[in-house]
């Protein structure tokens, strides 16, 4: 019997612990079907045999559906917010910040967060909590080597003070790779830390179902502290905020209400 859609996500949460039913079905299908086809593939059944024996080809299946894409100060108006106004409204009441950068692909975002810290206080006083569902991913994250091409929206003063240019590649200098403490982490499955202060989850949602996106909002409410604030990416706009205790403080920042 040939396998189908259905059969072939049954599997894939059998490997990985990945619950393809949260990702929304039109695209996450499109996608594979490009990735089967690049790999030269017939279909699922054979595609499938291929991730269990071939740990390069699963590698590439988690990177991929998994969409890891992300930049330094990726939107930089929105990062400038942090910088002047939710940092400044957070430490009002915090000598330290719990942070957590949730789907931090290959660690952009938590470093970004560590360098505009920085300006608020020592590193030594800075730990960002740093998860994701790739574990190779989190590996890349980990050594800090980037292209060029990936801090091009970065404040020159924070590349010169943070990286150090080797050849055609920057890498995070060891003092911000300090801050930050990258783990596993699956948003669908998996306990979610509590009492931050804030929390940085952007441009993965939409992949997501309505349900998961659902969940996945309430299980963010319950692990912030009341007055902690959510960042979103710049399509995730939070229409039914008020069902997560939210209220919106700027455009893609939410501020939890009270204790959900």
């Amino acid at each position: 019997m040939v396998m189908d859609y259905d059969g072939f996500k049954k599997e894939v949460f059998a490997m990985s612990g990945i619950d393809l039913n949260a990702y929304k079905e039109k695209q996450m299908k499109r996608r594979l079907n490009s990735l089967i086809s690049r790999n030269n593939f017939e279909g699922y059944d054979s595609y499938i045999r291929g991730l269990k024996e071939n740990k390069a080809l699963y590698n590439e299946f988690i990177n991929f559906m998994t969409i890891n894409v992300s930049e330094f100060y990726r939107n930089p108006d929105q990062w400038e917010k942090v910088r002047s106004i939710i940092f400044p409204l957070l430490l009002q009441k915090n000598e330290r910040l719990k942070i957590w950068s949730a789907a931090c692909s290959s660690g952009d975002e938590p470093y970004t967060l560590a360098m505009i810290l920085n300006e608020f206080m020592p590193l030594n006083q800075i730990s960002i909590l740093a998860t994701d569902i790739d574990k190779d991913v989190l590996e890349k994250a980990r050594k800090g080597i980037y292209n060029k091409k990936s801090v091009e929206h970065l404040p020159s003063s924070y590349l010169n003070k943070y990286f150090t240019e080797v050849e055609d590649k920057v890498i995070i200098k060891d003092e911000i790779k300090r801050c930050i403490d990258f783990k596993y982490h699956n948003l669908l499955a998996d306990k979610y830390p509590q009492n931050c202060d804030m929390i940085v989850c952007r441009n993965v949602l939409i992949y997501f179902t309505e349900e998961a996106k659902n969940q996945i909002y309430i299980n963010f409410s319950k692990a912030l502290k009341k007055e902690g604030i959510l960042f979103v990416g710049s399509t995730e706009q939070i229409l039914l905020y008020a069902n997560y205790k939210f209220k919106p403080i700027q455009t893609f920042f939410y501020q939890k209400e009270e204790d959900a």
